[in-house]
């Protein structure tokens, strides 16, 4: 049975200092973080991104930490994420080849927000990976031989120098960056809706939003079903 987790990843308040937009219609843009490490080759800027939103002038030419990084994605070539931190890495590492595992972030809400939007910043999913194989350690990927180390190809902490993943994914050709954004807020962004509170192993207390959030089979079932769905129940 498939069992999943959702990660915080993407711009926030704090890196760069502003959200990715969500628009009316549910559609959004991921905005990466900047890269905050020495790079051993060249990480892509916010101009080679060439975002469909705003990017202050004085960020454009920063270079990104592309991860995860999603095939159908500006200067991305497969779906791989890496994550150097254990708070992380711990929850992803159980999982297994089969399972998924979902990406959410902090969005902006448009000036005329849909009724099952919160009115100001919300948290959503934006995109999963269908796991191609068992997650890996960082000593486990280096391990690997060349010809299964280029499933992970392009991927942001392979630019690091040095290398600092504590867990490697790579997804199959089923995962997928969302055309709409998938609500995990409720009536305000502080709040945690259904998918958080009785889905997942998470409270929903305090920032949640910043948590990695656990799911059972039980849960990720129902987690997929929420993702399918083409409106969502208001929340104001």
């Amino acid at each position: 049975m498939t069992r999943a987790v959702a990660v915080n990843v993407a711009a926030n308040t704090n890196q760069p200092g502003f959200r990715g937009p969500l628009r009316a219609d549910g559609s959004f843009v991921y905005v990466p973080i900047p890269e905050s490490q020495p790079t051993a080759g060249n990480a892509p800027t916010y101009a080679d991104l060439d975002l469909p939103t705003d990017v202050p002038e004085d960020s454009r030419d920063t270079p990104v930490h592309l991860d995860p990084s999603f095939a159908e994605y500006p200067c991305c070539e497969r779906y791989t994420y890496g994550d150097p931190h254990g708070v992380k890495a711990r929850p992803l590492l159980d999982l297994a080849a089969g399972d998924r595992v979902y990406f959410y972030a902090t969005l902006d809400a448009p000036d005329e927000p849909a009724d099952w939007m919160p009115p100001d910043w919300g948290a959503y999913l934006l995109g999963e990976f269908t796991l191609a194989r068992d997650p890996l350690t960082g000593d486990e990927f280096t391990a690997l031989p060349d010809d299964e180390q280029v499933a992970f190809a392009g991927n942001a902490h392979l630019r690091r120098d040095p290398f600092d993943a504590a867990v490697m994914l790579a997804g199959t050709d089923d995962s997928r960056l969302y055309d709409g954004a998938v609500p995990l807020s409720g009536a305000r962004g502080v709040d945690a809706n259904r998918a958080v509170t009785e889905w997942s192993s998470d409270s929903g207390k305090g920032p949640w939003w910043r948590r990695p959030l656990r799911y059972d089979e039980d849960g990720a079932a129902r987690l997929h079903e929420w993702v399918e769905r083409e409106t969502y129940p208001a929340v104001r």
